[in-house]
């Protein structure tokens, strides 16, 4: 049970409902739909052990679980609704080891997001919209718009101002804590001196916010001017090629890639981002037949940093936001048409030697989430065993 959900709508209910659901059983589900939409729960049945929902419970959040509010906790009784104030919500479901009931089942949608403005955290920069509708109706005009740093202008058409703010320019303030990375800015629309001094200046207060797992995208207005919130989820974009050689000069473009059985496999893997302090670490990297599962036939060649595979080895690599690794082909492919790789990447600070990025191989059991890291998984592949004719097919 549980899992990411990015459908606009569907259904949630718990382990074999309408039947009794089991006991011990912990259930997450991570909702997240398009950026400037918002997610709206209603549930339609709850049967529980009820009392203060101690041991049986559903628990809603607005956005990831760990670093959000919640909406509410429910066993029994009311059918309420929730709405998120971003594009995502976390549903949390748990049964303890003694009675068992119904369960719950409940339904999500996405409506639209106010459309005064917009924000998006993308890799190289934060994309803020503001409509001119929505100035014109405060009173104010499109020269009135500036940011922070007024050298870096927007971008005027005939209903909106558009901002591309990078993360190392235009005066973006980069904050660290224990457990983030902040990139803050402030967009400002300023009353000119004939307009009555009862009209306020308004702040536009621009966030992109690093969590463990997810940027969490924050713009609000300050001064008690106008109450906008704008919340959005979103990844890191992140990438793995093959390369032909040690040197890392020509990427291999085929698909799928006819390699000979114990022949040198050259892997880079890639962070898109402009931020210069991230570093990338190949924590786990697993073989498999099937691109959809990873658990059930699987071939480990590195695990939580600890080498699994003789023949895995690493690269130094020019850049903090690249990594670079290799491994030899082996003979889980010979007995497979196609090996498909499926790798998990960590996002440290670079310098942070207490984060997972500087600590190699551990334990699972010994992980510290303290510092700020976002793990990213990417599937490569497939690679094909070269025999017969495979050889022209690769060339061609």
């Amino acid at each position: 049970c549980g899992g990411s959900i990015s459908n606009s709508s569907g259904m949630l209910q718990s382990p074999f409902y309408p039947g009794d659901y089991p006991n011990n059983v912990d259930c997450v589900w991570e909702l997240q739909v398009e950026n400037n939409f918002r997610v709206m729960l209603t549930f339609r049945d709850i049967a529980m052990q009820s009392g203060r929902c101690q041991y049986d419970y559903v628990e809603v959040y607005d956005g990831p679980p760990h670093s959000s509010s919640l909406l509410g906790r429910l066993c029994s009784g009311s059918f309420p609704t929730y709405i998120s104030s971003s594009n995502m919500m976390t549903i949390r479901f748990h049964s303890d080891s003694r009675y068992t009931f119904r369960g719950f089942q409940a339904h999500y949608s996405s409506i639209p997001a106010d459309d005064n403005t917009t924000l998006l955290c993308l890799p190289d920069y934060m994309h803020v919209v503001v409509s001119r509708d929505y100035l014109q109706s405060e009173g104010y005009s499109v020269q009135m718009v500036t940011l922070n740093d007024n050298r870096c202008k927007p971008t005027v058409t005939s209903h909106e101002v558009i901002f591309n703010i990078p993360y190392n320019g235009c005066g973006t303030i980069r904050e660290e804590n224990n457990d983030t990375i902040n990139y803050s800015n402030m967009i400002k629309v300023t009353s000119s001196g004939y307009i009555i001094k009862r009209k306020k200046n308004i702040h536009l207060h621009i966030s992109c916010k690093m969590l463990q797992n997810t940027w969490m995208q924050i713009m609000y207005v300050a001064e008690d001017t106008i109450d906008v919130n704008e919340n959005q989820f979103g990844r890191y974009d992140m990438n793995i090629t093959f390369y032909d050689s040690s040197s890392f000069l020509r990427q291999v473009h085929d698909s799928p890639y006819y390699i000979d059985l114990n022949q040198n496999l050259y892997l880079q893997a890639y962070l898109h981002s402009s931020d210069p302090n991230l570093i990338v670490f190949v924590d786990t990297c697993v073989a498999s037949p099937d691109p959809h599962d990873f658990n059930t036939l699987a071939y480990d060649i590195i695990r939580n940093g600890c080498v699994r595979d003789s023949s895995y080895a690493t690269y130094y690599s020019p850049y903090s936001h690249f990594a670079r690794f290799k491994f030899n082909a082996f003979e889980f492919i010979s007995r497979h048409t196609l090996v498909y790789l499926q790798c998990e990447l960590v996002v440290c600070r670079l310098g942070d030697y207490s984060s997972r990025c500087y600590r190699g191989c551990i334990n699972r059991s010994k992980r510290d989430t303290g510092s700020a890291e976002e793990k990213v998984n990417v599937v490569v592949g497939p690679l094909q065993l070269r025999e017969g004719d495979a050889q022209s097919r690769n060339t061609a």
